[in-house]
C-alpha cells in the first residue's frame, strides 16, 4: 500500500506526512510507537484508525499508548474489551 505525501487531517499539529506517520508506527522504540498510535486513536475518526493498525496491535501496545489517549481512553478500552480501570465506558450518566 502506498502512502500519501500529504499530512493526514488527524495530525493537525505537525507537518508529518502519511508515510512518515506509518514509519513512526513501526519504530523500534515502544515509546515512539505508543505516542503516535495514541495520537491516531485520539485524533482520527474511528473508521480511519483501521487503515493504520489492527485491534490486536492496539491491545499489544496498550501499556505504551494509554497515557496518550486523553478523554478517549475509556471508549477505546470498552471497544477493545480492555480493563479500563476507574474509567468505565459508557458512562452511567450523561455529563
Amino acid at each position: 500500500m502506498s502512502r500519501s505525501p500529504v499530512r493526514p487531517y488527524f495530525l493537525w499539529w505537525t507537518d508529518l506526512t502519511e508515510a512518515g506517520f506509518a514509519q513512526r508506527l513501526g519504530d523500534p522504540d515502544p515509546g515512539v510507537r505508543g505516542y503516535w498510535l495514541g495520537a491516531l486513536l485520539r485524533e482520527a475518526h474511528t473508521a480511519d484508525v483501521w487503515r493504520f493498525t489492527t485491534p490486536s496491535t492496539v491491545r499489544a501496545e496498550w501499556p505504551h499508548l494509554v497515557r496518550h489517549l486523553g478523554r478517549s481512553r475509556a471508549m477505546w478500552a470498552w471497544l477493545l474489551r480492555i480493563d479500563p480501570g476507574d474509567q468505565a465506558w459508557p458512562p452511567s450518566t450523561a455529563a
